[in-house]
């Protein structure tokens, strides 16, 4: 069982670099395809907003709702792009701090929610368990047959919609992993502490154990979700292509 939990969470891991690395890539062919349309860097911004607004929203609205929850009084929920030197910032919440702990819980909290849904999403409409095994195993037929499967249903393409942009939000800003640095640093010498003292670590093992199912749905919905990325990626760098040829 533990080589099984220790495999997911290097799989679950790499897949989220991935996204994170594709969805920095995206950002860029898109504005520049925004860019050729709209002869604008403003005009190119706001249209990669509204292309990727549902994310944007669940990831402030996440931030909202942690500080909420957690007694910060969150003030300001601002949905809209905006400059802030060589970075855009697509969005913002503003809410009082309450030390390193609450606000690493605000600053993960897209991260958890947008988790949560892309999973509902992928195993519920694309069955993406079945997917990611046919992926993993270098089944091709079965892999075509399942994406197939799941794209031909009625209002697939809202929900793929919808899984690109949640999957692509919810990764935590610069702003949002800093203060989890520290939580970072102290959890891990807490836990090497705790394995060094040799205490009992049968409650974290049945905790991880519970942990494997949503894992594997979140897992198997990344690998979805990338092939979704690579997918728009290309189509957006063919088209960038064509127009730079032709100028």
């Amino acid at each position: 069982m533990f080589p099984t939990l220790l495999l997911l969470l290097l799989a679950l891991s790499a897949s989220l670099l991935i996204v994170v690395w594709l969805n920095h890539r995206i950002f860029i062919e898109t504005n520049l395809l925004a860019f050729y349309i709209t002869r604008s860097p403003q005009r190119a911004y706001i249209l990669y907003f509204l292309l990727m607004l549902p994310g944007i929203f669940v990831h402030e609205g996440s931030h909202w709702l942690a500080a909420r929850l957690l007694g910060l009084r969150p003030g300001k929920f601002r949905v809209w792009p905006q400059a802030k030197g060589k970075h855009i910032r697509l969005g913002s919440v503003t809410s009082r701090s309450g030390g390193i702990w609450l606000d690493s819980i605000v600053g993960v909290a897209p991260l958890l929610v947008g988790s949560l849904l892309i999973a509902l999403i992928g195993q519920h409409v694309f069955s993406a368990g079945q997917i990611a095994s046919a992926l993993v195993q270098g089944n091709l037929p079965a892999l075509w047959d399942g994406l197939r499967t799941a794209l031909n249903q009625t209002d697939s393409p809202l929900w793929a919609y919808l899984l690109f942009t949640l999957a692509n939000g919810m990764m935590p800003s610069a702003p949002d992993r800093e203060p989890m640095k520290p939580v970072v640093l102290y959890g891990s010498m807490a836990i090497l502490l705790y394995l060094v003292l040799g205490l009992p670590i049968e409650p974290f093992a049945a905790l991880l154990v519970g942990m494997l199912t949503p894992l594997q749905s979140v897992s198997s919905t990344l690998l979805l979700t990338i092939l979704l990325d690579l997918l728009v990626l290309f189509v957006v760098s063919v088209l960038n292509g064509m127009i730079q040829k032709n100028r």
